[in-house]
């Protein structure tokens, strides 16, 4: 949720190749501006240790505590969008994890994700189509999907919750 995308652009890849980059001319070419610029047409070896290192850390903490913390952080995110004037929350379902999408009056879901992204506050969007059984059947355009992760802190997402209040 809080990945500023225009850094991911500084941040050189270990080496390029045909899915990173794209030449331009014989002698020139234009690395990918979005997180392609990583991938690799040959096996990345880096990319799968720390991949082996991710799951270390998960199954240290457990799954079933990351769990948890993830529902009660989608929870709080949940609660305190409902309290901005505008939002509607649109999740639904009897277990909840820290996936949360959410619209506001006045506002396009692409608006919203501009705005927090110019905050440094990383979310994406979800069209109907992206979303065929649910978005689609219950009339909803697209939507901002912001997603909290178990690293993730309260004041993180106070901090959300300010920029889209502005």
């Amino acid at each position: 949720m809080y990945v500023n995308e225009r850094a991911l652009e500084r941040i050189e890849p270990p080496f390029l190749d045909l899915h990173s980059a794209a030449w331009t001319d014989d002698w020139e070419y234009e690395i990918r501006a979005d997180a392609r610029r990583f991938e690799n047409w040959e096996t990345y070896y880096a990319g799968k240790l720390g991949l082996g290192a991710a799951v270390d850390y998960a199954l240290e903490l457990s799954v079933d505590a990351t769990a948890a913390r993830l529902q009660d952080l989608g929870a709080v995110l949940r609660s305190r969008l409902k309290g901005v004037s505008g939002v509607t929350v649109h999740d639904k379902g009897t277990q909840r994890g820290g996936i949360v999408t959410f619209g506001m009056v006045g506002q396009t879901a692409e608006q919203i994700k501009d705005k927090l992204s110019a905050a440094c506050i990383n979310t994406s969007t979800s069209t109907p189509n992206y979303a065929r059984f649910d978005l689609a059947h219950r009339g909803l355009p697209t939507v901002v999907r912001a997603s909290v992760h178990y690293y993730n802190t309260e004041e993180e997402i106070d901090k959300f919750i300010e920029e889209l209040d502005r």
